[in-house]
């Protein structure tokens, strides 16, 4: 019974944290925060680099020691009898270890690298998510003020019902539209409420989707690309291929160094009894391996291969983000310009037609099929902008991943 109530005890923090209340307002930064200071990324980064540096102490350590033991007995007339005792240690005298050791420091580099690359494309795929959810978001605030001026709409009918100017048609015309706006409200929180959701795994709160974002879509202008060419050079991606290209050059020089032997030192006492009188001496021995076949000419074509590889993979890389950090930076230009003019010139005007709109109505110069065109183009501009804004911060949110800034 006691072990029972610790275990109920126990669940009670999990079962209150299970039922925490969801973020109420979350910002771009907030949600960046969150993404990247969760444990198992952490534990990610950690694991990689103690692995690197693991490989690096075991290339740096001298080969153990060997103890050994002989015993040769003589069966002749004397019989004697000799023992030794002897520790031997190989010493590496071509600087292969060295060099070993660096190339392994090389990798750690490459793992710290490529843990900054990571952290850089889960920063952009957060931002992505949370630009997602702001854009879902004021797509439903536009879907949803849609939706309200249908009141608008149903007062001015009454009141040219009630004068005998409304038709039954417009009545029933009125009716289906509504129900249009109410069905594309539907799908437009559909896809927010996915969205959220969505936002909310990636930064460790799965099932605690915010209640709303903030922040702005529509991205600033990026500064010029003379500015940012150079920045590519310290990209993560690239500074992984550079380590992995010096580490293989450095395995390839100590392999380079296979004709010279390692020398291996031995030194011991020894004991001679022949039944008569004991000596003792000292076992001194050399050798060194005769490097007649291996000479690790396999080992040495491999590095070279490999560092051939990562150097031709670090040059195509290269060529390949520059030319995608130039048409990035026109995409955002681009879409930044032509958001910023949507939205100026024709979102700007929505306000005038629609009043225009409802004011002909009303005064039986126009039919209510043409309001609801009007409020429809309305809505079909303000959608217009937001997808523009969208695409635009996509396209931003590509380009900081790709110069390594981050932009709110």
């Amino acid at each position: 019974m006691r072990h029972l109530l610790s275990v109920v005890l126990l669940a009670l923090p999990l079962a209150a944290w299970a039922q925490a209340d969801p973020i109420q307002t979350l910002t771009e930064a907030e949600a960046v925060r969150l993404g990247l200071a969760r444990t198992d990324l952490s534990d990610l980064e950690r694991g990689t680099v103690e692995a690197a540096e693991a490989n690096a102490l075991a290339a740096g350590l001298l080969p153990n020691p060997t103890l050994g033991y002989s015993r040769d007995r003589n069966r002749g007339t004397l019989g004697s009898t000799e023992e030794t005792w002897q520790i031997s240690q190989t010493f590496d005298i071509s600087g292969r270890r060295g060099l070993r050791r660096e190339a392994a420091d090389r990798r750690v580099d490459a793992a710290n690298a490529g843990n900054t690359l990571r952290r850089s494309e889960i920063t952009a795929e957060i931002r992505h998510r949370f630009h997602e959810t702001l854009f879902k978001q004021e797509s439903v605030q536009a879907t949803k003020t849609w939706t309200q001026r249908f009141i608008r709409v149903e007062s001015l009918v009454a009141r040219l019902a009630k004068a005998g100017e409304a038709s039954g048609y417009d009545r029933r015309r009125l009716t289906r539209e509504r129900q249009t706006a109410q069905a594309r409200l539907s799908t437009e929180q559909a896809d927010l409420d996915r969205a959220a959701e969505r936002l909310a795994a990636l930064i460790g709160l799965p099932g605690r989707a915010a209640a709303s974002v903030t922040g702005v879509l529509p991205p600033t202008t990026p500064p010029p690309l003379d500015k940012a060419l150079p920045q590519l050079e310290q990209r993560p991606d690239l500074q992984v291929l550079s380590r992995r290209a010096e580490a293989a050059e450095l395995e390839g020089r100590a392999a380079s160094r296979g004709w010279v032997p390692d020398v291996t030192l031995g030194v011991g006492p020894k004991l001679t009894d022949n039944g008569i009188t004991r000596e003792n001496g000292t076992l001194v021995t050399f050798s060194i391996p005769l490097p007649v076949f291996d000479r690790q000419q396999a080992g040495e074509k491999r590095a070279l291969a490999e560092a051939l590889n990562a150097r031709a993979e670090y040059s195509l890389t290269r060529s390949r983000a520059e030319g995608d950090l130039r048409g990035l930076h026109r995409q955002v230009e681009r879409l930044t310009t032509a958001a910023s003019d949507y939205r100026t010139n024709a979102v700007a005007e929505s306000s005038e037609l629609l009043r225009i709109a409802e004011a002909a109505y009303q005064g039986g110069e126009s039919t209510l099929l043409e309001l609801l065109d009007a409020y429809r183009g309305a809505l079909e501009a303000e959608i217009t902008a937001l997808n523009l804004e969208w695409k635009a911060r996509e396209a931003r949110i590509e380009y900081d991943l790709l110069t390594g800034s981050v932009t709110e």
